[in-house]
């Protein structure tokens, strides 16, 4: 754990520090290409070797699973070079037809590496009901078992490598790559296990491993893809992500809060947020407008990404108004705790007075739109005075 926490593994270490400049500046997405392509790499020359030794292995011993084991390494190796070429493509500079940048792609090649998992479960399920069905003995020789072992060490070290690297650049192709290790690791390990079984023990459940082995890889592959699928429909936010963008904006005394935070992930180190930040609205408008540029630029600078904020104006120095923000904050924290509202405000007229809020309800609040406004509404107008409210409902997007 140690090891994999700061990333120690000595191959990929030695390897980075001859071909990855700023190494440990992972939020840069040239440092996250790199990574990505020097994984590629190593991954094309294990699995490559791998394939030739259990090849040769599963031809002289006619063992069905150890042959499947050897097929799927190259895939692995050919999952590599899409994760190579995944990353070389994310890596290209934002173009007219692309103003975003290309950092989606390293999701879509993520997604194909489960899908190269998935179509080798299925052979490999094929592939093991067929020998139920037509059983071949299986040959036992010293040098097969000793190919195994290595592979499983080898496939163990990559897995805690690829893992490694994906937690470092928070790349979820690499966390795929290292699940697709782990497979295998878990494959071949069963392969051992049942090669060793029909040695010693004369019990031939060769054909029965290889279709325990192929639902834990579609089992494995499914779970990559959905890792991979989620960046690309749009998932929430990091909480960590938006916990620092919380820090760097409070961390001026000009802004009394903000909402409507949205996070648009083009890809990793292509993120562009926006915001409504609260700011006095008797303040200078210029020195305002001066911190708002500060921290736009501050968010970029630290986090990577292109920052737009939008200056939200409140009164802060009317008793009358503050009171009667804080009854109605009161009767959201008894509908729900999880209920907040911003950009409050009142208008007074001859005969009724506007009470203006937007109000923040989280997904799948029991109460519709129309019926929180309407609770809202009937809460309000019960305190006894000529109040109009006027409710706008907010999504949290973070």
């Amino acid at each position: 754990n140690i090891l994999l926490h700061k990333g120690d593994f000595l191959m990929i270490t030695l390897l980075s520090k001859f071909f990855i400049k700023n190494r440990e500046d992972t939020s840069s997405p040239e440092v996250r290409q790199r990574y990505g392509i020097l994984s590629g790499a190593v991954g094309i020359f294990f699995n490559l070797l791998l394939f030739t030794g259990k090849f040769i292995a599963g031809s002289v011993s006619h063992s069905i699973a150890i042959t499947a084991d050897a097929f799927n390494n190259l895939s692995d190796a050919a999952s590599s070079v899409i994760t190579l070429i995944g990353f070389k493509l994310a890596g290209q500079k934002p173009d007219p037809d692309h103003p975003y940048g290309h950092g989606r792609m390293e999701y879509l090649s993520g997604l194909a590496v489960a899908a190269a998992i998935l179509i080798m479960a299925f052979e490999l399920l094929k592939s093991s009901v067929d020998k139920l069905f037509h059983p071949v003995e299986t040959a036992f020789h010293p040098l097969i078992i000793l190919c195994l072992l290595l592979s499983i060490l080898v496939k163990g070290y990559m897995y805690l490598y690829n893992k490694s690297i994906s937690r470092k650049i928070h790349s979820e192709a690499m966390m795929a790559t290292a699940k697709d290790s782990l497979s295998d690791m878990v494959a071949t390990s069963a392969v051992l296990f049942t090669t060793l079984l029909s040695r010693y023990a004369h019990i031939d459940l060769d054909g029965w491993c290889g279709i325990l082995v192929g639902i834990f890889i579609f089992t494995t592959g499914l779970s990559a893809a959905r890792d991979t699928i989620n960046p690309l429909l749009g998932e929430a936010p990091d909480p960590e992500f938006v916990k620092r963008i919380g820090e760097i904006v409070y961390s001026y005394e000009d802004i009394l809060g903000f909402h409507d935070l949205m996070v648009h992930n083009y890809g990793p180190g292509r993120v562009i947020i926006s915001l409504h930040a609260e700011v006095p609205a008797d303040g200078d408008i210029l020195a305002l407008h001066d911190t708002i540029d500060n921290i736009e630029r501050k968010l970029k600078k630290e986090l990577h990404c292109e920052a737009v904020i939008h200056m939200d104006p409140i009164c802060i120095h009317d008793p009358e108004v503050n009171d009667l923000k804080e009854k109605i904050c009161g009767i959201l924290r008894n509908i729900d705790p999880v209920l907040t509202l911003h950009d409050f405000r009142t208008v007074k007229g001859p005969t009724h007075t506007n009470i203006i809020f937007d109000v923040v309800k989280p997904y799948r609040f029991p109460l519709s739109d129309e019926e929180l406004k309407l609770l809202l509404s009937e809460k309000i107008q019960s305190m006894g005075e000529n109040f109009y409210p006027i409710i706008q409902i907010d999504e949290k997007y973070t």
